[in-house]
Parts: structure tokens; sequence; C-alpha cells
């Protein structure tokens, strides 16, 4: 009989438990009342449907209905401080876009870290039903602002007649705040169909990326978005 190969070990994921402790404690880190809060909206929702029960009877019924619900708020509203505080630990660091376009749902094709200049000012991209979205981020808007407009060129001669929108991430007049990048994102226009949008990712192959690394200046460690996206980037040079 021939020999089985010896299996290389795989990294085993945490269980939902861990998974829950670690965002838990990156949460309390700049949230430092998300478990009392949490446990507060569900004792209230648990104790709403106590007082129905009393009122209107059975209670065990009632009991029966009242502690799915008590769990799903209770998610919901961890779910949403979790994510609150994920996005102000990162917010402002290099790679923090990156980050947040990692959140977003599919249909999304993100490469990040297409181009960057000496400022360590760095555009990624995201393709879409809109079409072609680059993503800017830096300290000086208005340098970033250029950045964009070189990449915009460079993409506009691989696809000319695909729409191509430019966004620079920060805190100020036309600009998008980073906690709300992914949903300004699902907001733009759908311009392309499922065809079109894979005939766009062959072309911007064949365009490629400049050979750039992501700028230097960890994240904080152990942060991962609460929406089921990646941790942010970690593969800095």
């Amino acid at each position: 009989m021939a020999r089985k190969k010896d299996q290389e070990p795989t990294e085993k994921k945490p269980g939902r438990i861990a998974q829950i402790k670690q965002t838990y404690k990156m949460a309390r880190r700049s949230d430092r009342w998300v478990g009392w809060i949490t446990l507060g909206y569900m004792l209230g929702v648990l104790g709403l449907v106590v007082l129905i029960g009393l009122l209107l009877g059975p209670l065990w019924m009632w009991l029966i209905m009242g502690l799915p619900s008590a769990l799903l708020a209770g998610a919901i509203v961890f779910g949403r401080r979790a994510e609150r505080a994920a996005y102000a630990q990162i917010e402002g660091q290099p790679g923090a876009a990156a980050a947040a376009l990692g959140t977003l749902r599919r249909g999304w094709d993100t490469t990040p870290g297409i181009g960057a200049n000496r400022y360590q000012d760095v555009v990624h991209r995201a393709v879409g039903k809109p079409g072609i979205v680059l993503i800017g981020e830096g300290e000086v808007p208005s340098r970033v602002s250029n950045l964009l407009a070189q990449e915009k060129k460079r993409h506009a001669r691989v696809a000319p007649e695909t729409p191509v929108y430019d966004i620079v991430v920060g805190r100020g007049d036309g600009l998008v705040p980073l906690p709300k990048l992914p949903k300004h994102l699902r907001k733009l226009p759908k311009n392309l169909r499922g065809a079109e949008i894979t005939e766009l990712r062959h072309r911007l192959r064949a365009l490629g990326t400049q050979p750039v690394g992501m700028p230097k200046g960890p994240l904080p460690k152990g942060i991962k978005m609460p929406s089921g996206g990646p941790p942010p980037p970690t593969n800095r040079r």
C-alpha cells in the first residue's frame, strides 16, 4: 500500500467563543462600557418581554420568544460598538483604508497599495459594479489628490469607457471618514454587470501595479473588523 503523505499542520481558526472574547478585548481598549451597555440592552429587551408576558400571558411562551430577541439585540449593539471601536483605533494610521476595504462583501475586488509616493501617501483600488474606485490616504489631502489624479489617468488609458471614482479618506470637506468608507462605496451608482466586471478585471491585470509596499507604521495588534472582514494589513516592509 502506498504510504500517505504527511499532511502539513494547518493553523486552526479560533472558535466562536474565542472570537467574541478577542473582539471584546479589542473593543474595550477604546470603549470601556461596551460590555455593560450590551448587557443593559439585553436585559431591557428581556424585561420588556416579561412585562408583556405578565400582562397578556402566558409568561412561558413570551420567555421563549424573549430570550432569542434579547440575544439578538445584544449581538447587534455589541457588533456596532465593536466596529466603531476598531475604526477608532486604526483611523489615521497607515494602511487603515485598506483594512476598511477588507470589510466589503461579495461583488468587490480590492487591491491595496497600487500606488504611492515618497511621502507615504497610498492609493488602493476597488473594482465592482460602480466601476473603478481609487481610494487615497495620507496626511495632506491635496497631495493625495495629486496622486489620485495620476492613478486615474493611468487607469483611464486601460479602461477609457469605465467610470473611475476617486476618494480621499479623512476628516473634512470633500473627504470620506474612514468608518463611512465601505458604506460610501456601496452607495455608488451601479454601472457595470457581471461580464463587464470580469472583463475589467482582466484589463487591470494587464495594467499591473507599481512595485510599492504599504507605508511603515504598524496598526494596533490583534484588531479585526467585526463585520467579517480580514484584519488590517500586516505585510509592511
